[in-house]
């Protein structure tokens, strides 16, 4: 029987090899070995992290649908299945997010902007 001695992180290492030596007590001792390797199994225990490389404060009411707004990127440390990352906007923001590389997201300008409507905007960006 193999127990658990301690915390398991995949992220940290992903197997163990174990080896076994069984010897007997006789009067001339038998021994035999064996390797055990056990393959540990990714769990999503590790939260997306964003980080913001460019963001612009103030956006011109007449800035071109298509301006960039914001930079960002967002990884998880998970493997795999666990670490792919998707984020989102609320669609009823004049903006849009735009993923032209793997984890790395454009904030644009969707729909002209109307400082008589709307003088500043909430953006929450939610990953997942």
């Amino acid at each position: 029987e193999i127990r658990l001695k301690g915390k398991l992180n995949y992220e940290g290492k992903t197997a163990f090899r174990i080896s076994i030596k069984a010897m007997d007590k006789g009067l001339y001792e038998m021994s035999a070995h064996c390797d055990v390797l056990v393959d540990i199994i990714d769990v999503n225990d590790n939260a997306p992290e964003v980080t913001l490389t460019s963001l612009s404060s103030t956006v011109s009411e007449d800035a071109p649908v298509g301006t960039v707004v914001a930079l960002f990127s967002a990884t998880d440390k998970d493997s795999e299945r666990n670490g792919q990352v998707q984020c989102e906007i609320e669609k009823k923001l004049p903006f849009k997010l735009d993923s032209s590389m793997k984890n790395y997201y454009e904030l644009l300008v969707q729909h002209q902007l109307n400082r008589e409507n709307a003088s500043q905007y909430g953006v929450t960006i939610t990953c997942t």
